[in-house]
């Protein structure tokens, strides 16, 4: 009897594809999918193998779209292949050839470096393996047979329409952004586009560079500033619990922040009355990772696809939060 490796998938029973009603989830961090390596007897059924690589795991946002795309393989009947770059271009790089070399039907990709990924991808095209683009789009999109993202342009969007009926007047703006990520560059235009005229000033701008201790640092200079911001806006959940964070510790009250993302933990903190945060301009990692599956299904059977999807962002704030919950990712 022959045997061979696969890879499969461990899914607690109650980790579920499809919950009804408004509130959405895939689960906490402890119900995550594992990727582990058995044997099994071939029972003479292929099925198909698909690969997934993104920029850092430890990244909630990521690790549900992970475990959305893991789920839909497994209820097709498929297995998945996870690699985490952990923010390392090389490796990234290095990975991709890996699961080429295991013999995956395709990949479902989000880049750490959109330039740098370039010879990954032409590997892929000689070796005829499609490959889903996610959130974050590669330079060289012609390597690539469909893009899966988020409307980030608009999810800044809608936090800049309620700022502007907060505060018609207009006021000072402070910037938290990351310019080289191209998925928070397209959320901060949404959101400085829409108030534009609208009788605001940006007075700051913190570029993070994806540095923690540099986001603390330059917002504990901020808050010494005289000219400090009426609000805020952060690319990002991460950067707005930070931001959060340092304000609380400081004992100010006389600012709002806004958020783009939608995790537990940010939205726990819009739940509560004193949080500074007024409200999220709402991603869906689980809605991304569906229509990935769709996606690459209707790309392996030759079958009729759109190129390219963007997932619809929404506003979170106190008046809607109870219907998305804050145990896990809408």
């Amino acid at each position: 009897m022959v045997k061979k490796k696969h890879f499969f998938i461990l899914m607690p029973v109650f980790l579920i594809w499809a919950v009804t009603g408004c509130k959405q989830n895939v689960g906490t961090p402890e119900d995550n999918a594992v990727v582990e390596e058995t044997e099994e007897e071939d029972d003479g059924q292929q099925d198909r193998l698909f690969g997934f690589s993104c920029p850092d795991l430890s990244d909630p946002y990521y690790e549900v779209l992970k475990d959305s795309v893991a789920i839909g393989l497994e209820d097709q009947g498929d297995r998945i292949l996870v690699r985490d770059a952990e923010r390392d271009a090389e490796k990234q790089d290095a990975q991709i050839r890996e699961m080429a070399e295991a013999g995956v039907s395709a990949v479902f990709l989000t880049p750490v470096d959109p330039e740098g990924i370039t010879p990954a991808l032409d590997y892929l095209k000689e070796a005829g393996i499609p490959v889903i683009n996610l959130d974050i789009r590669v330079q060289e999109t012609s390597l690539t047979d469909a893009f899966v993202g988020a409307d980030n342009y608009s999810a800044g969007a809608v936090c800049a329409e309620d700022l502007m009926r907060r505060m018609p007047a207009g006021g000072r703006i402070g910037i938290i952004e990351c310019p080289s990520v191209s998925s928070v560059a397209e959320r901060i235009n949404g959101f400085e586009e829409t108030i534009q005229d609208a009788g605001f000033e940006i007075v700051r701008r913190i570029d993070t560079k994806q540095d923690d201790a540099l986001l603390n640092s330059e917002l504990t200079r901020l808050l010494a500033d005289e000219n400090f911001p009426d609000a805020l806006m952060c690319g990002d959940d991460g950067m707005a619990l930070a931001a959060m964070e340092m304000i609380r510790n400081a004992g100010r009250n006389d600012v709002i922040i806004y958020s783009v993302g939608g995790s537990p933990a940010v939205k726990s903190a819009l739940k509560t009355t004193d949080s500074a945060l007024a409200g999220i301009g709402a991603l869906s990692p689980i809605s991304m990772g569906k229509s990935a599956i769709k996606t690459a299904a209707a790309i392996l059977e030759n079958r009729v696809y759109e190129s390219d999807i963007y997932v619809e962002t929404f506003f979170i704030d106190r008046e809607n939060i109870d219907m998305y919950g804050t145990d896990g990712w809408q």
